[in-house]
């Protein structure tokens, strides 16, 4: 992972919220809500926010009483995801680091990180600050994409890039969000963080968009895929995001098109 797959930055947060969060996170953004729900936890930290779909999600099912803290890295998302939640709303909002966290040692039931975990530059210790800001018992539960061939979309963007940028292809999506996959090796980094009793499950949901378009614009500029492609050609992408359109069109159709995606969602006991 480069320094710049964390950099969530300019008009990256308004194009993600508006294009990527309906595209792929929004489904599992309410299986993780639900699944937190019936754990009945007094108190929740999420970690990488990004834009507050998970949030969202979790402020309508939760009880009003239940204190549900929400950080990113990046304070750019954080600014997008509050502009998403009523006025009145309870959620409590705080720019940290998932590798050093601003909370005394056992202070929530649940922690939830929904797609961060791949960008945590070390992962065992993201890990350990979780189980350490978790209460006895207490839940860390977080989801990361599949390998990317059992993502159709982000695979057909990174399979048309290679053809455009043949010499040196941005391989950001495969690298960083589909990049930290293996079953075998996450559970035994949780056990190595504290975490005794682990789980996992395989979940897949169905991407959809109206046109070809959408998710070429999604991911390409949208994410910091866009850094990548223009490192490689400050002023081509536009015509980049184009020739991304063209080549999911021919792959899934003129629209409205679907892609499969795939995720492993884990759930950790402290």
């Amino acid at each position: 992972m480069t320094v710049a797959d964390k950099a969530f930055t300019g008009t990256i947060p308004q194009l993600y919220e508006r294009h990527l969060v309906p595209l792929i996170f929004e489904p599992y953004a309410q299986d993780l809500a639900e699944e937190v729900r019936r754990l009945k936890p007094g108190s929740v930290l999420e970690t990488a926010a990004g834009t507050g779909v998970v949030t969202r999600a979790l402020a309508t099912v939760l009880p009003a009483a239940t204190r549900l803290v929400a950080t990113d890295l990046n304070a750019a998302m954080l600014d997008v995801a509050r502009t998403h939640v009523p006025r009145d709303s309870s959620v409590e909002w705080r720019q940290a680091d998932a590798l050093a966290l601003p909370f005394a040692d056992e202070t929530f039931d649940a922690v939830i990180c929904q797609f961060g975990a791949m960008f945590f530059a070390d992962k065992h210790q993201g890990f350990r600050e979780a189980w350490r800001v978790l209460r006895p018992s207490g839940r860390y539960l977080f989801s990361v994409w599949d390998e990317i061939g059992a993502n159709e979309f982000p695979d057909a963007v990174t399979r048309a890039l290679a053809e455009i940028f043949p010499d040196d292809p941005p391989r950001f999506l495969a690298r960083t969000p589909h990049g930290y996959c293996d079953t075998a090796r996450i559970i035994e980094d949780l056990k190595a963080a504290g975490f005794a009793d682990v789980t996992s499950k395989t979940v897949k949901h169905v991407s959809r968009s109206e046109t070809p378009h959408e998710p070429a614009l999604a991911f390409c500029q949208g994410t910091p895929l866009r850094s990548e492609i223009e490192a490689r050609d400050a002023a081509c992408l536009e015509e980049a995001t184009q020739r991304v359109a063209a080549a999911l069109a021919r792959r899934f159709g003129k629209g409205p098109i679907e892609g499969r995606i795939r995720a492993i969602v884990f759930c950790a006991t402290r």
